[in-house]
């Protein structure tokens, strides 16, 4: 199965991309099935369903055509299926600390529980093998960004803090009810966890295969959407998830640039344009022009559709190349990383737990180390030409 993910900032037309793209595999003859992890849902307003329909589906799954699947995640429905306990001990929390009900019940949604219970549909799809592509339409880039990142989160949580807590609180619990009426997170809350990480398993694998999962860009040509495309194409490439394609919507057409009321917008679109040609080269990168209307409709999204890929079929990987790869030089190597836009400013490597840390910023990746080289450490590292070299070697310190 293919997986494909498409990401942008907020308004840049990633929903009605990421619908036409699905809509154009279906017509290839692919059984695809296009989710929407976004809040604010316009899938279903793209293909024109109304909102009874939506209603109705609960959040799961609406058949367009025999091969093309289309759903909106639903996030209080998939509280309910999957976090269960997890969500009414939260909602517990908060309503004990005084608060109204509805605003626990709201609270308890914590931030990131929209983007792991998509990660389970990420991986169901993938282990039942009922759809040929999946193509996932993610929210605003901060929130994509906390998609690609949450399984590596889990995972160190899992193994590192969760049985410690738990039985921490096996013996702290009883004790507690003594002296406090604050509730503490019982056997079927850990439970509740225990088995959702269960479900996860084995999806950080499927991101960061580069022949499964593809992220592509969507932008629009202006200073601020393409600063943002930037970080993410950074982001991405560090933690490890391809990026095979940067889609430029809503360019100006030639002909418009004889329209003095449009002239300075064609103009400045003209010079990030070709800004953006140069910052995201050698990734393959389409322009799709300003329509005169709306894309509503399965005419419209089909016309789309070829705008952006023409002959070319969507499900293929459009580019590959490795996110990062170790290279040896005599007794010593070197990791090669490809972080376009990283600057030395903040920029700190660590060795951890048989992994390289980088951090930059705000940002934190991890880069496993290979057995022959967990007795390594970083000695230093350069950054050359949108690529950070981190030299290691036997038994020394981190300077």
């Amino acid at each position: 199965m293919r997986v494909i993910l498409f990401s942008g900032k907020g308004g840049v037309g990633k929903t009605t991309i990421s619908a036409s793209t699905a809509y154009r595999l279906s017509q290839l003859g692919y059984k695809t099935i296009v989710v929407s992890l976004d809040p604010a849902h316009s899938l279903g307003d793209a293909f024109d369903i109304s909102e009874s329909e939506k209603i109705r589906a609960k959040g799961l799954p609406i058949k367009i055509s025999e091969r093309l699947y289309i759903q909106e995640i639903d996030i209080q429905e998939e509280l309910d299926r999957y976090w269960g306990d997890v969500y009414r001990f939260l909602e517990l929390l908060f309503n004990t600390t005084g608060l109204d009900e509805v605003v626990s019940e709201e609270l308890a949604i914590l931030p990131g529980m929209e983007e792991v219970t998509s990660l389970l549909y990420v991986n169901k799809y993938y282990r039942e093998g009922e759809f040929d592509v999946l193509v996932l339409d993610l929210p605003p880039t901060g929130e994509s960004l906390r998609f690609v990142s949450m399984p590596t989160v889990l995972k160190w949580y899992m193994k590192r803090i969760f049985n410690v807590e738990r039985n921490i609180l096996k013996v702290a619990r009883p004790v507690a009810r003594r002296i406090t009426d604050v509730p503490l997170p019982d056997e079927s809350y850990f439970k509740a966890l225990e088995n959702f990480y269960e479900k996860l398993k084995g999806v950080d694998e499927l991101l960061i295969d580069p022949d499964i999962t593809s992220v592509r860009l969507v932008a629009n040509p202006e200073k601020m959407v393409l600063k943002e495309s930037q970080r993410a194409f950074m982001y991405f490439n560090l933690f490890g998830v391809n990026v095979d394609a940067v889609i430029i919507n809503k360019v100006f057409p030639p002909e418009v640039e004889s329209c003095e009321s449009l002239s300075n917008w064609v103009w400045t679109q003209k010079r990030y344009l070709e800004e953006m040609s140069a910052l995201f080269a050698p990734v393959p990168i389409f322009r799709v022009p300003m329509l005169e209307d709306e894309v509503v409709g399965l005419e419209k999204l089909s016309i789309l559709a070829n705008l952006i890929y023409g002959d070319t079929d969507p499900s293929r990987v459009l580019f590959k190349e490795k996110p990062y790869e170790f290279i040896q030089e005599g007794d010593r190597y070197m990791v090669k990383l490809k972080a376009p836009f990283l600057t030395k400013e903040g920029l700190t490597v660590l060795k951890g737990d048989g992994e390289i840390t980088v951090r930059w910023r705000n940002f934190k990746s991890h880069i496993m180390l290979p057995r022959k080289l967990r007795n390594y450490d970083p000695v230093g590292a350069r950054i050359d030409r949108g690529y950070l070299f981190i030299e290691l070697t036997r038994g020394k310190a981190p300077n």
